[in-house]
């Protein structure tokens, strides 16, 4: 990813700044296990255990040093394309239990999504780091995943 057009030759700060960009994707799945019977399934993952589907929020903070004369650590422009390109259009729309390829035997939670975006994403976002993916579920359901 080119993290922001070089227009001149002023250096970049020391200074390292967080910068989180969001996305939003419609997506069905059905927690379940495939090696339990149904009643398992559902003593384990309750009503999550038939199909359903959500509408996600997916937030991406990557850190960076802060180009002095951009004042910025990642064109947003190129950060969204990255995002798009290597996840939101691969889940999209998508029964994430069949046919996500990155998703093939995992349970398909929050926590197990939000950890496939982070690989999807972070060897991609380069000379930024990412620093944090959080996939909110449901208005009372989120989870996240933090890196060092």
């Amino acid at each position: 990813m080119r993290p922001h057009q070089s227009y001149g030759t002023e250096p970049q700060t020391d200074e390292r700044v967080r910068v989180t960009r969001r996305a939003t994707f419609a997506a069905a799945h059905v927690l379940c296990r495939p090696e339990w019977d149904d009643a398992h399934n559902q003593e384990v993952f309750g009503a999550c255990a038939t199909d359903h589907g959500h509408n996600y929020v997916l937030e991406v903070s990557v850190e960076g040093a802060l180009d002095a004369e951009t004042g910025m650590i990642v064109n947003l422009r190129d950060l969204d394309a990255v995002i798009r390109r290597r996840f939101i259009d691969h889940v999209d729309h998508k029964h994430l239990n069949r046919d996500v390829e990155f998703l093939h035997g995992r349970v398909p939670t929050a926590e197990n999504v939000a950890l496939a975006a982070w690989r999807e994403l972070a060897p991609r976002l380069a000379p930024a780091r990412l620093v944090r993916v959080r996939l909110m579920e449901s208005e009372n359901n989120a989870a996240e995943v933090v890196g060092e």
